[in-house]
């Protein structure tokens, strides 16, 4: 595949440019080559650029939200491809994300759930409002290697620690990592609850789910 093709795709990304990163995806589709190369050469190099940018404040959260959108678009339609061909990315681990009961903002969960696929890991988003129990319950089912839970509140964040306590009744406990975030959430309150680690954003998250299984 040309350099010049993996730098277009890149450049897409990082433009946030959902319809050319759609369009170069579907180049690559016509003309035969390999979708996962696309996705590991040419993409995620542009999502990585943009969130050292974002980490470094030279870009801002509407840049790495729109750069999220381009990279799920490109990914959507190579993806029907590589299951066609049974090749698979690697996989990382396997992450429960969601937003706690009683809170229904989703944008920084949805960001999250994007990097993190984006970055190998196999996500399963059970949405907004999510009951604290169904977090374990899906954690179990998959065999998850992280529950990720998110509030916005200062209401609901308790709830984070009754997601802790649901996975410990099931057995679940210290092997599956827990990780929290959202506005209200700080370094302190993920210590309190006995969580093994909290982010500020979506960046962040990425780093601290991969430093927790080990990758």
């Amino acid at each position: 595949m040309s350099q010049e093709l993996f730098k277009a795709m890149k450049q897409s990304i990082i433009d946030g440019d959902e319809e050319q990163a759609a369009e170069l995806a579907r180049q690559v589709l016509a003309q035969g080559l390999d979708p996962l190369a696309a996705i590991n050469d040419g993409y995620v190099p542009g999502i990585n650029y943009v969130g050292d940018q974002f980490g470094a404040g030279e870009m801002f959260l509407p840049d790495l939200m729109l750069a999220a959108e381009a990279l799920k678009a490109a990914v959507g339609v190579l993806e029907p491809e590589m299951q066609k061909r049974g090749v698979q990315r690697q996989v990382l681990g396997k992450v429960v994300l969601g937003t706690v009961k009683g809170d229904i903002h989703e944008i920084g969960k949805n960001l999250v759930a994007t990097m993190l696929a984006a970055s190998g890991f196999d996500v399963h988003d059970l949405g907004v409002d999510v009951p604290f129990e169904k977090f374990a319950q899906k954690a179990r089912e998959i065999n998850a290697d992280i529950v990720g839970v998110s509030a916005l509140l200062t209401t609901t964040m308790v709830g984070q620690k009754t997601v802790i306590e649901a996975l410990a009744d099931l057995g679940l406990r210290p092997q599956v990592k827990v990780m929290v975030g959202g506005a209200p959430v700080t370094k302190s309150w993920a210590e309190e609850i006995g969580a093994d680690g909290f982010s500020e954003d979506a960046m962040g998250a990425v780093a601290l789910a991969k430093k927790l299984v080990g990758a």
